[in-house]
């Protein structure tokens, strides 16, 4: 066979396969009914920090120093050891909150809690699991393998591997689900002296969200405390700012159980531009469309075939001469 006529064949036969069992597009999944998550107003954040001590204590996470002082737990960014943390964001001077321009801003970074997760999708063993009636996306350190291919599919960064233990595991934010099960919450909602971060169930943190965005800016309100749902906390009195007119995680990648509003383009506190369909749909889809018809092993045995053949070939001159 020569090689021209072996690559016609083989995606002629491809083409073939191909057209004989088409594979649908996989649509993003839906948020489940009863989906409970956090918002997150930059706006109403002072970068107090208390939420990360509080995110430490609840899931018995160690200290992480970045000075050589090692006065004070530090953390840079999330990490095996970190679950949660606020960065902050400063232009020019510096000096106005929430403004683009010589102004400040606070983002908060943790697991965003995708409503149709590429961590899950991606790992070989199901130990990255979504829970079908709160969607909470959780990790089980018992069936993981170590792999890493949850890390490197998240799009927000979030799952890490700890490098600097003798028996590495992943780490991730999993909503302090321990803590709904003695009747209590997320430990960062639960600090918050401001709302700036506020748990409840989705369809009440969504309607929070465009109740904000519809306040005028300077407008007197009062901002829920704790879990909005429930109510289990007074509010915080305080002026509306100037909200951009979009609420980040509604429809990135098919929406995140973490939502988020700020006056600060999100782009310029960390958050990454995504589209709205998810990639696990994408890279799900395109696998059931090379491996659904078979088309991508044939594909392969048949160019092992070709060199297996070619070789053979090669051996018999090699003996004539």
């Amino acid at each position: 066979m020569k090689r021209r006529e072996f690559l016609k064949g083989a995606l002629a036969g491809g083409a073939l396969l191909a057209t004989s069992s088409p594979a649908e597009a996989r649509p993003n999944k839906t948020m489940p009914p009863e989906a409970v998550g956090l918002l997150y107003d930059s706006t109403l954040c002072i970068g107090c920090k208390a939420c990360v001590a509080a995110c430490k204590e609840a899931n018995d996470m160690p200290p992480e120093f970045s000075t050589v002082e090692q006065y004070w737990d530090t953390p840079l960014d999330i990490s095996g050891k970190t679950l949660n943390v606020i960065k902050m964001y400063k232009e020019g001077s510096g000096a106005t909150k929430d403004s683009e321009h010589n102004g400040h801003a606070f983002m908060k970074f943790s697991c965003l809690h995708c409503v149709d997760p590429s961590c899950v999708s991606a790992c070989p063993v199901s130990a990255m699991t979504k829970d079908p009636v709160n969607g909470i996306v959780s990790h089980d350190k018992s069936a993981c393998i170590g792999c890493r291919y949850c890390v490197a599919a998240c799009p927000f960064g979030v799952p890490r591997f700890q490098y600097d233990r003798p028996f590495p595991q992943i780490t991730k934010c999993q909503l302090c689900k321990h803590r709904m099960a003695e009747g209590q919450y997320a430990a960062c909602a639960y600090v918050c002296p401001t709302g700036a971060t506020l748990f409840g169930k989705m369809t009440d943190l969504n309607a929070e969200a465009k109740r904000r965005l519809a306040l005028k800016p300077g407008e007197d309100t009062e901002f829920p405390r704790g879990n909005l749902t429930t109510h289990d906390q007074s509010s915080f009195p305080a002026k509306a700012a100037k909200y951009l007119p979009q609420i980040y995680g509604d429809k990135e990648l098919g929406g995140t159980q973490m939502i988020k509003l700020s006056a600060v383009p999100f782009e310029k506190l960390g958050m990454p531009t995504l589209p709205e369909r998810s990639y696990a749909a994408t890279s799900e889809t395109m696998q059931h469309t090379l491996y659904g018809g078979l088309v991508l092993p044939l594909v392969f045995l048949g160019g092992l075939t070709f060199i297996a053949k070619r070789n053979v070939k090669n051996d018999g001159e090699d003996e004539k001469e």
